[in-house]
This record gives C-alpha cells, sequence and structure tokens, in this order.
C-alpha cells in the first residue's frame, strides 16, 4: 500500500488533520487502537470563548472560534452524525464587582461578539447566583465519542485505518521515506498524545500528563445552557447531566479515583441547589498538555518528513480546527508554523 501520510492516532488531532489530508487529496493511512484514546474520549467537549478564573478571553479565540462550527458541521455532513450541539454558556458572578466589571467589558468591541446578554439579578432559580451571570455566545459542547465513532467507521469503509497499537519497531527507513509493515509512506505523523513521547523521534519533548475526570449524573435540572463556575455542567441530549472536569498532575493512575468525584461534587453543590439522584458514569483520561499551554506543530528536527501535531490539552475540541488547518499548510505547502505553536521552540531540549 503507497499513501503520502502515514497517521498515528485517531483522537481529535489525527481524526482533524487526517480529515483535512484526505479533503485534500493526499492518501492517507491511520493507525489507532481505539480504546487507547481515553484521553480524547474522557474530555468534555466544550468550547469556551472566556475562559478561567479571571475569565478572559481564550487565547487566540478571534482567531479559533470562527473555525469550530464550520468545520465540525461540515463533518457532521460528511458522517451522516450529529456531533455539535451549539449551546450558551451561563456563568455566575462571584461578586457585585466582577458583574460591574462585566458591563464595562459589554461595550468593548473584543468582547460583544462572544456576550449574548449580562443578567444583572439571579436567572435559574436551582443556581447559586445571587449577583446574575455572564450569558455568552459562540459557544457549546462537542459529543466526541460520536464523532470519533463515526469517523473511525468512515475510515473503516475506505480501508485505510488499522486497528492496532502502533509498533515503532516495525518502522524501517526507505528511500521514499518510510515502510511499515505492508504500508508505504512517504512521511509519518504523530498525532498521538502522551504516546509520542515514548517515540523515538520525540521522547525529548516536554509533553506534560494531566489528568481529568468527568461524571455523568442525573439531577433535576436541565437547562439548555451549559452552567460554568468551578466546574461546568451540559445537559445531554437524554437529559442526563455532564459535570466535570478535574486536572490533576500528580494522581496519573488510569482510572478514576475517589478524590476528584468527591472534588466534583462539592463543587457542583456550591453550584447548583438541588441534590444529585444518581451517579451513572466516572470517567478519565489522560491530556496532553505543554509547559507553555501552547499545541506542538512541526516536523523533526533531523528526520526528514516526520512530523508531530500534539499538545492539544484541554482546550482540543477549540483548538484543533485551527490548528489542524495551519498544520495541513505545512505538510502540503511547508509553510511552518507561528513560533508560539511551533515544535522548534522545544528544540533546546534534544
Amino acid at each position: 500500500m503507497e499513501v503520502d501520510f502515514l497517521l498515528v492516532g485517531q483522537g481529535i488531532a489525527g481524526t482533524l488533520l487526517s480529515y483535512r489530508l484526505i479533503n485534500a487529496g493526499k492518501k492517507v493511512h491511520v493507525i489507532d487502537q481505539a480504546e487507547k484514546n481515553n484521553c480524547s474520549r474522557a474530555a468534555a467537549g466544550i468550547y469556551n470563548p472566556v475562559t478561567g478564573r479571571k475569565m478572559v478571553k481564550t487565547w487566540n479565540a478571534d482567531l479559533l472560534f470562527p473555525e469550530i462550527e464550520p468545520f465540525y458541521r461540515q463533518l457532521e455532513q460528511e458522517l451522516k452524525s450529529k456531533f455539535l450541539y451549539k449551546r450558551p454558556i451561563y456563568r455566575p458572578f462571584g461578586s457585585i464587582e466582577e458583574l460591574n466589571e462585566w458591563m464595562g467589558h459589554s461595550g468593548e468591541e473584543s468582547f460583544k461578539v462572544y456576550i449574548e446578554a449580562i443578567k444583572t439579578i439571579p436567572a435559574f432559580k436551582e443556581v447559586n447566583d445571587p449577583h446574575g451571570g455572564l450569558l455568552l455566545g459562540q459557544s457549546g459542547y462537542l459529543d466526541i465519542n460520536t464523532m470519533l465513532d463515526r469517523y473511525t467507521f468512515w475510515l473503516k469503509e475506505r480501508g485505510i485505518l488499522t486497528n492496532e497499537e502502533f509498533d515503532e519497531v516495525e518502522l524501517k527507513f526507505s528511500e521514499k521515506g518510510f515502510v511499515y509493515k505492508n504500508i508505504n509512506a512517504q512521511s509519518l505523523i504523530y498525532a498521538n498524545g502522551m504516546g509520542a513521547v515514548k517515540s523515538k523521534f520525540f521522547h525529548w519533548l516536554p509533553l506534560r500528563p494531566n489528568k481529568g475526570e468527568i461524571l455523568v449524573i442525573k439531577q433535576g435540572f436541565t437547562p439548555q445552557e451549559i452552567i460554568n463556575r468551578g466546574i461546568f455542567r451540559i445537559t445531554l441530549p437524554d437529559r442526563t447531566i455532564k459535570v466535570g472536569s478535574t486536572y490533576s498532575v500528580d494522581n496519573l493512575g488510569p482510572g478514576p479515583t475517589e478524590k476528584a468525584k468527591e472534588e466534583m461534587l462539592e463543587k457542583l453543590e456550591k453550584l447548583v441547589n438541588l441534590p444529585v439522584e444518581e451517579i451513572l458514569e466516572h470517567k478519565a483520561g489522560i491530556r496532553p498538555t505543554t509547559i507553555d499551554r501552547r499545541p506542538i506543530l512541526g516536523k523533526h528536527p533531523e528526520n526528514r518528513n516526520v512530523y508531530i501535531f500534539n499538545g492539544l490539552g484541554a482546550k482540543g475540541v477549540s483548538l484543533a480546527p485551527y490548528f489542524s488547518k495551519i498544520m495541513l499548510n505545512l505538510l502540503i505547502f511547508g509553510n511552518e508554523p507561528h513560533k508560539e505553536v511551533n515544535i522548534s521552540r522545544f528544540f533546546k531540549y534534544i
């Protein structure tokens, strides 16, 4: 089998990049073991233009957010499936001062496009929001599991997915690029999260594992809005509630933990004035994050035609549409990504 690109990993990064390459007319083969994708599969899937404790605009929001909905809608049409849910995010104010600050922001051009409304009185009797809250637009969530499952099926239908763990021992150099078992590839792309640091090519990258956990619960409050302060709360189509997430760099075991569950339930109790009726699921995944919280795009400094698209971290749903396009431009046209995300910023670690 002759291909232009052998791509390792079919999480969010590998899915979006391989789809862009195939759409551009390139021959691609993907190697992935779906059960290893617990990072993408345990992710919340939220895209949110204003984040963090200080409620600042997401890094590069004005570049990222115009790409999000058009790209996922196109992919929905291709896969004949629904997985993007446009939802406003309601963020309760923590104080009168915060309310006043956002009244000021509402007049700023840089924020206007993302603000749907500022509530100066409580918006929900079930929510602890005595000072009202900020209602954000251009936001929502992605049902990542459905997207990945449908795309896996789409790849299999075309005979361009090998469902196995990538074994680098089987990789050989050739005059044209690489040979992996029965696949001859001109270029190799690592889009396999923390798996990349096990590679002989990228073991030196300062990727940091960050464990995230989520819950799916039943609770008698099912608004269309995503409620988000200290913890997010999403009403799913079946009226169950997804809650999360946690961030841990210490406890990196593979499964969910009681400590994280208690932390999420405690934060939820402060946010919503209703008891949890039932805990249906508790999931965990290890995110690939970087020391500067920016993705890693680029080519290996020495090995011709070896590339990486990685480090999307907790904001993969927001980052992947835009940066998969930047990565495509590198792979096809040789356009180097800008220095904030270029792998060259880590060459000092070699």
